[in-house]
């Protein structure tokens, strides 16, 4: 799990050193397994979309393609992006429409999908860049669809991450569940929120779901 460094600015560079650090985990063959209580919530998601009638998702920050495969299994349609082109590769490779691009500026229009996902991805961002990859979250999405967010945090810092095995090392920005709550209410409803600490680890995930704003009648 990440681990700061300490409390520096993020690189001039942001998106290209994380592209970097990701293509040669990828390579590396390094295998993630996405922790249960993620599972469960992303089950409950899954069962949320059921009940709405919602099948087109969008995934910001792809990764592997670990929850991707699972939506896809769930019988959900998923486009997605990722910074990382061997990310990208190995999720087309599972069915997966995605592309390569910034949380910042989603390629698609306006109101394309019913639900969004996003997993420990903006917290990669400094503040004003995930406050912007959030209003394009909600831009994609149909108004009144859910937003599933998941960050690694539970205090306020900044930093690298030391112990990475690649160069260069990962920033992250972790936040408190205050500041994450406040952030998220600025574009939508907080419709759940969940925290937990897995295995006793100082960090907590804290989970939410997000439903955008209804349109304007």
């Amino acid at each position: 799990m990440p681990d700061p460094g300490g409390p520096t600015p993020p690189p001039d560079d942001l998106e290209a050193a994380l592209a970097r650090f990701y293509d040669q985990e990828s390579r590396a063959g390094t295998r993630r397994v996405i922790e249960l209580g993620r599972v469960a919530r992303r089950d409950d998601f899954v069962a949320l979309l059921a009940a709405e009638g919602r099948v087109r998702v969008v995934e910001v920050g792809l990764g592997t393609g670990l929850d991707a495969a699972a939506l896809l299994g769930a019988g959900l349609a998923v486009a997605g992006v990722d910074l990382s082109d061997e990310h990208v590769q190995r999720c087309r490779a599972l069915g997966v429409d995605a592309h390569r691009a910034s949380a910042t500026a989603l390629p698609f229009g306006d109101a394309s999908f019913d639900a969004g996902w996003s997993m420990s991805t903006l917290l990669h961002l400094p503040d004003a860049e995930a406050d912007v990859a959030l209003a394009e979250l909600v831009r994609v999405v149909v108004p009144g669809g859910p937003v599933a967010i998941g960050l690694w945090g539970g205090f306020d810092e900044a930093g690298v991450q030391d112990r990475d095995p690649h160069l260069p090392h990962r920033w992250f920005r972790f936040r408190t569940d205050a500041q994450v709550r406040a952030t998220l209410a600025t574009h939508g409803t907080v419709e759940r929120f969940d925290t937990w600490q897995p295995d006793g680890d100082r960090f907590t995930y804290q989970w939410a779901v997000l439903r955008t704003p209804d349109a304007t009648p």
